[in-house]
């Protein structure tokens, strides 16, 4: 679990970005400061926007793990916004599209209810899943998006997929040329949700 430094409470009106999320926001297999994570908190400064980024993603997380601490990183990080990066590990295990969105459900609606605003990004799954599998897999993160009225990045990889250069050796992870690409994308979700 990565714990970016926290700022006094003066340093950080806009509050605590949290990222909660699997390896593919922790820097899985990069030094911490290439992940896209990081590169977010110099992103906001350098826009001028006064938030603090809390990174709570842990390598194999899934949506059923998020959904059972989320109270707690709830309590102890009051965040003004929330980035939901999970369903990978799921869709790799072959768990039901119904449960994964469950599980969304209950971090989405948990975040809406402490005051958070709500960032999910979206992932798809390989073609060898089968089309019914990947077609549902990746409409669980339009329809909750939909249904809660959050922000939506509809998918992480969205310009690295058919870049195998950008992806480590085990072909599922970026690498940290991939990362300002990731960032970008969960940036155009991100910015609506922000204030200066």
């Amino acid at each position: 679990m990565l714990l970016l430094p926290s700022l006094p409470l003066a340093a950080r009106a806009g509050g605590t970005i949290l990222i909660y999320g699997d390896s593919l926001s922790a820097a899985y297999g990069l030094a911490q400061e290439a992940g896209w994570a990081s590169l977010l908190q110099a992103r906001l400064r350098q826009e001028g926007y006064d938030y603090t980024v809390s990174n709570l993603s842990i390598s194999g997380e899934t949506t059923s793990g998020g959904a059972t601490r989320i109270a707690a990183a709830l309590t102890q990080h009051r965040p003004r916004v929330i980035i939901v990066e999970l369903g990978a590990n799921d869709g790799l295990r072959g768990l039901p599209a119904r449960e994964m969105r469950a599980n969304l459900e209950r971090i989405v609606s948990a975040s809406r209810r402490a005051g958070a605003s709500v960032l999910l990004v979206g992932m798809h799954m390989p073609p060898n899943y089968g089309d019914t599998y990947t077609r549902q897999f990746a409409q669980v993160y339009a329809e909750v998006a939909h249904e809660y009225k959050t922000a939506l990045v509809p998918y992480l990889f969205q310009g690295i997929d058919q870049r195998r250069d950008l992806f480590q050796a085990d072909n599922l992870h970026p690498t940290a040329a991939a990362q300002p690409t990731l960032l970008a994308n969960v940036w155009k979700g991100l910015v609506p949700l922000l204030k200066k």
